[in-house]
C-alpha cells in the first residue's frame, strides 16, 4: 500500500447510493445483464437493478477506450474542411475485475507510447476512472491471472480497489490515485464511507487453472517457432475471431473510408489476426497463409513479442478465450507446453 492510498469502509447495502453519487459526475459503466449476456453497460436509474458484481462479463473493458468502430475525422467534400470528434465527459468503470483493470495498463503501453500517442485513446483514457472489484471468489474455472503476473486482488490499473470484508457485508475501499480520491470525496459527501476500524479483507483466493508459466517463456516460445506442435494446437481453429473480440488486450484494428452525403469519413474498427485476409498484401501475397501461422503469431504476440517490447506479458489470464472458443482451443495449454521446452 502506497503512502497516498486512503482506506475506508463502504457497506454493500449502499451500492445503489454509491452508484447514484457517481452518476452525478460520471457516465458510469458496470457489469450488468444485457440481453442474454453479462456486459459493461451504461448505468442509469432505470437499469441500476441489473448491476451484477458476481462473475465476470464476457465482453471486455477495452470498448470504452478503443470502440468497436469510431470516426477518426471527417472531410467536407465540397469545402475540404476537416473536423475531428471531441471526446468530452468523464467516464467511470465500476466493478471491473483486477485482470481487466490490468489489461488497461497493457493497452496504455501501446496507445500512450512516448514515441507515439494515439489521440482518441489518450483523450478517453484521461477521462476514465477505474473502480476495480477484487475477487473474493474466483469467477470461473478458466481464470489464471496469478500465473500471468497479476492477482485476484491486484490493484494495477485501478484508481479505487474494493475488497470484500471477511464478514462479506462490506467492502474495504482503497483510494489509490488522484482520480480515486475524487470518488472518495463524492462518497464521503454522500455519507457512505466510514473508518475501516478492525474490519479486514478476505485473503485473495488462488486461481484454479495454473499453467505454470516460467519467466523464460518468451525465449522458449520464440525458439520453438518452427516446432510442429503449432499445427497441432491450431488444427481445430475455425478462424472465427471470437478469441480476439472478447480479449481485453487484443488491439488490432483496420482503417477505412466511407462517403456519406457531402462528407467523407475515415474510421477504424476492430480487426483480428486470426482472419484469413488480415495479413494479405495488396499483391495477394500472405505471409501467414494458414491458420497455423496465424495462431502461432497470436500466441507469440500475447506471450513473447509484447514482453520483448514492453517488459510485460500481454495476456492477463482472464480466461475468456478459453471459455468461449467454439473449438475448445486453450492458450493455457500452449503455456504449459512452452514451459516444458
Amino acid at each position: 500500500m502506497t503512502e497516498k492510498t486512503k482506506t475506508k469502509l463502504l457497506k454493500k447495502t449502499a451500492l445503489a447510493e454509491a452508484l447514484g453519487a457517481l452518476m452525478a459526475e460520471y457516465s458510469v459503466f458496470a457489469p450488468a445483464k444485457e440481453a442474454e449476456r453479462q456486459a459493461f453497460t451504461r448505468i442509469s436509474a432505470e437499469n441500476m437493478d441489473s448491476v451484477n458484481l458476481a462473475g465476470a462479463p464476457v465482453l471486455p473493458t477495452k470498448g470504452l477506450l478503443l470502440p468497436r468502430s469510431e470516426t477518426l475525422f471527417e472531410i467536407g467534400l465540397g469545402t475540404g474542411d476537416a473536423s475531428v470528434p471531441e471526446y468530452a465527459g468523464d467516464t467511470l468503470l465500476f466493478g471491473a475485475r483486477p485482470c481487466d483493470a490490468r489489461s488497461i495498463v497493457n493497452l496504455d503501453c501501446v496507445f500512450l507510447d512516448e514515441r507515439y500517442k494515439d489521440g482518441p485513446y489518450a483523450a478517453r483514457r484521461e477521462c476514465l476512472t477505474v473502480v476495480a472489484n477484487a475477487c473474493a471468489e474466483i469467477p470461473g474455472d478458466t481464470c489464471f491471472c496469478d500465473s500471468m503476473g497479476g492477482s485476484p486482488a491486484g490493484r494495477e490499473g485501478a484508481d479505487v480497489l474494493l475488497r470484500e470484508t471477511r464478514t462479506g457485508n462490506a467492502w474495504i475501499a482503497d483510494f489509490i490515485t488522484d482520480k480515486g480520491r475524487r470518488v472518495e470525496a463524492l462518497w464521503q459527501a454522500a455519507g457512505l464511507l466510514s473508518a475501516p476500524g478492525r474490519a479486514s479483507a478476505k485473503e485473495p483466493p488462488a486461481c484454479k487453472l495454473r499453467p505454470g508459466k516460467p519467466e523464460c517463456l518468451p525465449e522458449k516460445l520464440v525458439a520453438a517457432f518452427e516446432n510442429p506442435a503449432w499445427a497441432r494446437f491450431s488444427e481445430a481453429c475455425i478462424g472465427c475471431g471470437v478469441c480476439s473480440y472478447i480479449c481485453p488486450t487484443c488491439y488490432c484494428f483496420d482503417i477505412g473510408t466511407e462517403t456519406r452525403g457531402d462528407k467523407a469519413e475515415e474510421f477504424r474498427c476492430w480487426d483480428c489476426c486470426m482472419f484469413s485476409d488480415y495479413s494479405r498484401m495488396a499483391g495477394g501475397h500472405d505471409p501467414r497463409p494458414t491458420k497455423k501461422e496465424r495462431f502461432r503469431n497470436r500466441c507469440l504476440h500475447k506471450l513473447a513479442y509484447f514482453d520483448e517490447r514492453y517488459g510485460r506479458t500481454l495476456c492477463v489470464g482472464c480466461g475468456r478465450c478459453i471459455l468461449k472458443c467454439p473449438a475448445g482451443i486453450d492458450i493455457a495449454a500452449v503455456i504449459e507446453w512452452g514451459a516444458t521446452l
